[in-house]
């Protein structure tokens, strides 16, 4: 069990914690409990370790050789600023079926690594990147499948502050990883900065 990367209440604030009213089997051992309302609660402590844990894994990858992607509106936001901090390919909206798998595609791409913000509504990516045999690492909530998923980072994938949290922390954690940023040193922008502005 890892320390907290930030204070409790930050995750709690942010809402990171709140699942929906389903819960797969895959995603029990992430379920800390239900709420009298009938939504699952996720356990902030395993979230905090998958983040270092995915940190870790993509700091291991060239910048260049990062994809992340985002279908979801409030995804696209924290996964453009995701990029402009580390460096890695983003496309924060429709994924074009055919982007990994064919060549002849003016924005064809290969990556070596997939981060995906939801594994349901960006399911086209994942499943190129199963053709070609990338891992991927991917933010679910508690009704999501993870089949084809080999790094889980549970989470609130559906809430603004949430997912802004999760990549600005995914972050911060991919550039302590690479040596880019002192163990104990933070980004110089704060993590509401991710948010998509409404």
């Amino acid at each position: 069990m890892s320390e907290l990367l930030i204070p409790l209440d930050k995750y709690l604030a942010a809402g990171l914690h709140i699942g929906t009213q389903q819960k797969t089997k895959d995603m029990e051992r992430y379920i800390y409990r239900v709420r009298a309302d009938g939504l699952y609660v996720l356990d902030v402590r395993k979230t905090n370790d998958r983040i270092v844990a995915a940190g870790k894994f993509l700091s291991k990858f060239d910048p260049d050789d990062i994809l992340v992607v985002s279908t979801r509106q409030y995804g696209q936001a924290p996964v453009k600023k995701f990029g402009q901090i580390t460096g890695a390919k983003t496309i924060p909206g429709r994924f074009i079926p055919g982007t990994l798998t064919n060549p002849n595609y003016a924005k064809f791409i290969e990556p070596k690594v997939l981060v995906v913000t939801d594994p349901r509504s960006d399911s086209q990516a994942i499943i190129e990147a199963r053709q070609i045999g990338i891992p991927v690492v991917a933010l679910c909530d508690t009704e999501n499948l993870l089949g084809n998923v080999d790094i889980v980072i549970p989470v609130n994938n559906k809430g603004r502050k949430a997912i802004a949290l999760v990549y600005w922390l995914l972050a911060r954690q991919t550039l302590r990883g690479r040596g880019d940023l002192a163990e104990d040193q933070d980004l110089d922008i704060p993590s509401t900065d991710f948010e998509l502005k409404m």
